[in-house]
């Protein structure tokens, strides 16, 4: 009896499923992990300054809101809290002058009608560059929870 060998009837071949499977999660991962750097997109031409410091002379006029909502302006402590005294007080120490920088240092307790009132006691008046005067975070130094 013979035995027949269809060891030469086995042809060999290669199964590419699990080698498209692994070039696919490769290529998803490149594609996942990339960066794309936007800046090198864009053409900006940025502006020139001339790098003429400013008038180091002219002082900021400085309002001062305290917690209590009372307004300093300069130096002196206004007696009321309406938006006339503050334009009373404005028209006095900065003159004419609307083109002077105004620094609003308000209290982080402050109530927030009286910084509206500042500002509408300046927008009344005409000026035109207000700054908000803020203080760094310092860890550990905030209150109240997160």
């Amino acid at each position: 009896m013979r035995i027949a060998d269809h060891r030469s009837d086995d042809i060999p071949e290669i199964n590419l499923v699990p080698l498209i499977d692994v070039v696919l999660c490769l290529l998803i991962f490149f594609v996942v992990t990339t960066t794309f750097d936007a800046r090198s997109v864009l053409k900006l031409q940025l502006p020139r300054a001339d790098g003429q410091p400013a008038d180091a002379r002219v002082q900021p006029l400085g309002i001062l809101i305290n917690a209590q909502g009372r307004y300093f302006v300069g130096d002196r402590e206004l007696l009321r809290t309406d938006v006339e005294s503050l334009k009373q007080a404005l028209r006095e120490v900065a003159g004419e002058d609307r083109d002077r920088v105004v620094l609003i240092r308000a209290d982080a307790r402050t109530p927030w009608q009286a910084v509206v009132t500042a500002y509408e006691a300046l927008g009344q008046l005409g000026f035109r560059t207000v700054a908000n005067a803020t203080a760094p975070e310092i860890d550990g130094a905030r209150g109240g929870t997160p």
